[in-house]
């Protein structure tokens, strides 16, 4: 028996779905931080003397509304409000252990919860693109909004149905199958992350040496002009592209556990294992959660408004005329 197994010390704990018993006194802080940061991401900064019932329900309104950044609703905030009733559930386990309908609240909300929050990534990458320059990327805004979340919305249906069969599974072998559709969705969604990373890397790269993939047409005179981004590489934009890496690589270390803990078993040393999945699991994604509430794209996104969604930035060339973002191009390459 591992160390991080210590609690499994009654016959509860031996019979119980988790193989373990989980400790009360963590359910709790997760479960705080969690309720703390949904309610954070519509109202920032918080009033501390607000009705903690009032700041988790009614206060996402608030931010949403100071922002206007409604996105927020259906991503960022559903994922923490999935988490908080995820954490609730291993708080009444801690309670009654072997209480089966807690079990599969907490497995199947803390499964599918992240799986918005990713969404939340994706739309930030596609904004913060169009406001660096879409030319160094390889797909436009539009398509990578239009592509991963696409994919975000397969993977959490997947991962809801497989979630679905498990909680209503009157046999192992149904649940079973519940928890095989569910590591599918996980490992689809894994895949999806992967190439969304792979991009955003790409991007990234080829701004910092500026190295776009598209380039201007020659101007009359037969020469290439070389253009002067529009938009500076700026303290808030620098630290956007931070919180945006840290929060997907976060995602990425939860997802990678998710699968392996899936993939070994209901009863597999990994899903037994409490230490890892409150680590691997629970702190990642609080961590993401928190990355998005202090790096928010409602502060260090805010300049430029809405109407540059579409990735079609303008760019001055030398002679000062404007280019937008389809036709723009970094240094003449003969020049390297």
């Amino acid at each position: 028996m591992s160390a991080s197994n210590a609690t499994l010390n009654s016959d509860d704990d031996l019979t119980s779905p988790y193989n373990y018993t989980p400790t009360q006194s963590v359910t709790l802080i997760f479960l705080v931080l969690f309720a703390i940061s949904t309610g954070s991401l519509l109202v920032w900064p918080l009033n501390t003397t607000v009705d903690f019932t009032f700041l988790v329900i009614a206060l996402h309104l608030g931010q949403a509304i100071r922002f206007r950044i409604w996105w927020l609703l259906p991503t960022a905030v559903l994922a923490g409000i999935g988490e908080t009733i995820g954490w609730v559930a291993r708080y009444w386990s801690s309670r009654n252990v072997l209480n089966n309908n807690a079990f599969l609240m907490q497995i199947t909300t803390t499964i599918i919860s992240p799986t918005p929050l990713l969404a939340a990534n994706f739309i930030i990458f596609a904004r913060l693109s169009s406001m660096l320059g879409a030319q160094y990327s390889r797909l436009s805004p539009r398509w990578y909004s239009r592509i991963f979340l696409t994919c975000d919305i397969i993977a959490l249906v997947i991962q809801a149905a497989g979630g679905g069969i498990a909680s209503s599974a009157d046999s192992v072998s149904t649940q079973n199958v519940g928890s095989n559709v569910m590591l599918a969705g996980i490992v689809f969604q894994l895949v999806s992350l992967v190439f969304f990373s792979a991009l955003m890397a790409e991007f990234f790269l080829r701004f910092w040496i500026s190295r776009p993939l598209r380039f201007a047409a020659s101007s009359a005179d037969g020469s290439s002009s070389t253009l002067v981004r529009g938009r500076q590489w700026n303290l808030k934009l620098k630290l956007a592209a931070f919180g945006l890496a840290f929060s997907s690589v976060l995602l990425f270390i939860r997802g990678v556990y998710r699968t392996i803990e899936l993939a070994d078993g209901w009863n597999g040393r990994i899903i037994s294992t409490q230490v890892y999945f409150n680590v691997l699991d629970g702190a990642m994604v609080v961590l993401a959660m928190y990355t998005l509430n202090f790096f928010h794209p409602g502060v260090l996104l805010s300049d430029g408004g809405s109407s540059n969604v579409s990735g079609e930035d303008k760019y001055t060339d030398s002679k000062g005329s404007g280019i937008t973002s389809e036709m723009a191009v970094s240094d003449d390459r003969e020049s390297s």
